[in-house]
């Protein structure tokens, strides 16, 4: 396979190229990341190291075979019938896997990509319509007022609140969001999360194994990927086509099928109080029409129940016992927690710790509490 090969279609920023070596010295007057990944992804060797973005751990470099990544970009544009000359905006960090995919879809497929820097608004000012974006959610939110300006969205990097779902049900951009990790070369599985209003996508240039999901909230998996539960209850991920591995992760699901789940939330994050199981992705779903600023729950020692849960929001805060208040009777009047998920302790912390990708890091969050401030019950 030869994998340098660019695409007779290709287009950068409206550019075509004759040659690896003419696409590189223009990469290199836009990009200084972008050109960078061009040079190792041209480069004789068959893998290449991409960093994972810290999220549930320690950020680290893996190997992954360029055939592979190649794959993936061709299942994506399979998946969403996304032929040569598909407009697309790289809008990601060309530092992580998701933006490097674009890159090599672009590249394998033919598409007609632009590129935007990774701001919160990366459509703001552009006056043309794209046929596919990858964003994440906190993109998508700033994006409201210019998303049509997308036909097909897929979202990643993190949870779509129950407020920003509600909100682009409103959009007629066609929206979905993603399932998978660096291991899996981006995502394995999709979940339609809005019909888009009207008939926003091209006619007959999207196929139906996209827009013939339903908007059920489970994920559906790329042709050729099959899905399992392990004894914990989590997701085991058999997709030979992109890794050699069978990749076991943490997340708890709902199997539907063997191409269909329902995710439930991490198993390290399931907390135990006094007996009862609290799955924090849930309870945060709940809080999102209450609570703007970012948060999250969590378990902490407690020497009745095990552990206790304790909501932890990203806020500086004058009087602490007042604003627990508030958001304790907020709680209780609207009536969107059983009595087991409310909080029982709050805590306010001025910045949360995230990783490079500006992921919050759960642990070492939590920790700030027990080590700079005082007790907020």
């Amino acid at each position: 396979m030869n994998i340098s090969k660019i695409h007779k279609d290709f287009r950068l920023n409206g550019r075509s190229f004759a040659s690896e070596k003419e696409l590189l010295i223009y990469a290199k007057t836009v990009s200084g990341g972008i050109h960078s990944f061009l040079s190792v992804w041209f480069d004789p060797d068959t893998f290449i190291k991409v960093k994972t973005s810290g999220s549930t751990g320690i950020p680290k470099m893996i190997a992954l075979k360029k055939e592979y990544m190649i794959n993936s970009a061709r299942a994506t544009g399979n998946f969403f019938g996304l032929q040569a000359g598909t407009s697309a905006l790289l809008c990601l960090s060309t530092d992580y896997i998701a933006g490097k995919m674009m890159l090599v879809r672009a590249l394998t497929l033919g598409w007609h990509l632009d590129l935007g820097a990774p701001v919160s608004n990366p459509l703001a000012g552009r006056d043309k319509t794209y046929d596919f974006c990858a964003m994440v959610p906190m993109q998508v939110s700033h994006s409201l007022n210019e998303i049509h300006k997308v036909r097909v969205l897929i979202v990643g990097g993190g949870a779509v609140s129950v407020d920003l779902l509600e909100r682009i049900q409103q959009v007629p951009t066609v929206v979905f969001a993603t399932y998978g990790m660096t291991e899996t070369i981006t995502h394995i599985a999709l979940q339609r999360l809005s019909q888009g209003s009207g008939n926003h996508a091209k006619s007959g240039q999207f196929r139906a194994a996209a827009l013939g999901l339903p908007t059920d909230g489970n994920y559906h998996t790329l042709q050729g990927i099959k899905v399992s539960k392990d004894g914990r209850g989590c997701l085991v991920i058999k997709a030979p086509n992109v890794t050699d591995e069978i990749v076991i992760t943490n997340d708890l699901v709902e199997l539907i099928s063997e191409t269909e789940f329902k995710w439930r939330g991490r198993y390290d994050h399931v907390i135990n109080s006094g007996g009862i199981k609290l799955f924090p992705e849930q309870i945060e779903q709940k809080l999102t029409a209450l609570i703007k600023d970012r948060y999250f729950v969590a378990g902490i020692p407690d020497a009745q129940l095990g552990e206790k849960l304790v909501l932890l929001i990203e806020r500086e805060v004058t009087s602490i016992a007042e604003e627990q208040a508030v958001i304790l009777n907020e709680v209780k009047n609207l009536k969107i927690l059983t009595k087991y998920e409310i909080p029982k302790a709050i805590y306010f912390v001025p910045k949360f710790i995230e990783t490079e990708t500006k992921k919050i890091q759960r642990k070492k969050t939590l920790d700030l509490i027990n080590r700079f401030l005082p007790a907020q019950e």
